[in-house]
């Protein structure tokens, strides 16, 4: 049964623009694991749809409250699909509202990053 939908976008220039006058933004919103792949730093387009991610996984859990950045890890897999890896305050939210499952698109084109989350519980 779903929990919760939530989508983002993020503008991409504007993004960018963040991320090159305030360099202490990247390790403040991501994790190491998020920002680099294979020893390298993701492009910021990447790191857009990730920061999307985590807006549209608050909208999808309806609060925030004492929930961090590195709570909510945007993560590939081997295949490079993104997943969520939840801990502290994001991880102890899903428990209590019972979700057991996050799904996550994301995407980036023209400019913007957009994030597509639906939050499921278990149930019928």
């Amino acid at each position: 049964m779903i929990y919760g939908i939530g989508v983002d976008v993020v503008d991409l220039p504007r993004f960018e623009r963040a991320l090159t006058r305030t360099p202490a933004l990247r390790p403040r919103l991501f994790a190491e694991e998020e920002y680099r792949l294979n020893g390298r730093e993701l492009p910021p387009r990447s790191l857009a749809g990730r920061f999307a991610a985590k807006e549209a996984l608050i909208k999808a859990f309806g609060e925030s409250a004492g929930i961090n950045w590195h709570d909510m890890r945007v993560v590939s897999d081997a295949n490079r699909n993104p997943h969520f890896v939840l801990a502290g305050a994001a991880a102890e939210l899903a428990d209590a509202r019972g979700i057991t499952s996050v799904h996550l698109s994301i995407s980036h084109d023209a400019g913007i990053a957009i994030a597509y989350v639906i939050a499921e519980m278990a149930g019928s």
